[in-house]
């Protein structure tokens, strides 16, 4: 059965410097790559922190060095390269997912629930859909941040004749100190309800605007349990293993999911979303 190898990478961002950030990130990744992990995972908006400057920092992703920057990261590294950056399409912006595959194909996914409290939600689109990837027998649901807070936009929603969808969920924060008892609390809880392993990776450092960040990156297993946790407001890099076997024979012993609700999700005024 696979296992899955997770980097996570907990940073302090330079504000609106993405050549700043990636050279950081270089030096910080040294030569961690496909013998040693699957999967590295950044921080969301890791080139630039958690800008409303959308005008200005977002490109087009055919464009954009940050995401071409991802791209030989992940060609170069042989593993995923995985985290948000602010990207242009058309008259909008989108905080954008990028995942970055070895192959050099990228996937993505528009985060959905836009931070209004910050004012996002005017700087930058709102997302049209859920995206799930698959990696070494995997399927992993992306998400950033404020997502985290909306339970049903993640819950498991298998098709017919599936217990689950996904078997992972992937959520990157730029996710404020003022508020990291609801981070921990969520990332727990979305573990527990949708019985999955959940991989979570916030900044630390404080941005341009005084607010600072205090990290709790975390992976936990589908009880809610840690297998990394370092409640410390400094950068690290940790990987451990994600085990599809123990997941399934996890999912055997408690089946909660023959008791799940079904549901149609809707974006609110009664058309289904994909």
């Amino acid at each position: 059965m696979s296992e899955l190898r997770t980097t996570l990478v907990q940073c302090d961002l330079r504000w609106e410097d993405p050549d700043a950030n990636c050279r950081m990130l270089e030096q910080t990744l040294g030569d961690l790559g496909g013998e040693q992990t699957d999967l590295i995972v950044l921080p969301e908006m890791f080139a630039t922190g958690f800008t409303m400057n959308s005008r200005e920092m977002a490109e087009p992703m055919e464009h954009s060095a940050t995401v071409a920057w991802m791209r030989d990261q992940a060609q170069q590294r042989g593993c995923v390269v995985t985290g948000s950056v602010a990207v242009s399409a058309g008259d909008a912006c989108f905080n954008r997912l990028i995942w970055a595959r070895p192959d050099g194909s990228l996937v993505h996914y528009d985060k959905r629930h836009l931070f209004r409290m910050a004012g996002e939600h005017e700087r930058y689109a709102m997302g049209p859909e859920r995206v799930v990837v698959e990696l070494k027998g995997f399927r992993i649901l992306l998400s950033v941040c404020y997502d985290l807070r909306f339970p049903v936009w993640l819950r498991q929603q298998p098709t017919p004749g599936e217990h689950f969808e996904y078997d992972a969920l992937l959520c990157v924060a730029n996710w404020p100190a003022p508020r990291r008892h609801a981070w921990r609390i969520l990332l727990q809880a979305r573990a527990i309800e949708n019985l999955c392993p959940v991989i979570g990776v916030n900044r630390v450092g404080e941005d341009a605007k005084g607010l600072g960040y205090a990290g709790d990156s975390m992976l936990l297993d589908a009880k809610g349990e840690a297998l990394v946790d370092e409640p410390r407001d400094e950068p690290f890099v940790h990987t451990a293993c994600l085990s599809l076997q123990e997941l399934q024979a996890f999912r055997d012993k408690f089946p909660s999911w023959m008791d799940a609700d079904h549901f149609t999700l809707t974006d609110g005024v009664g058309n289904a979303c994909d």
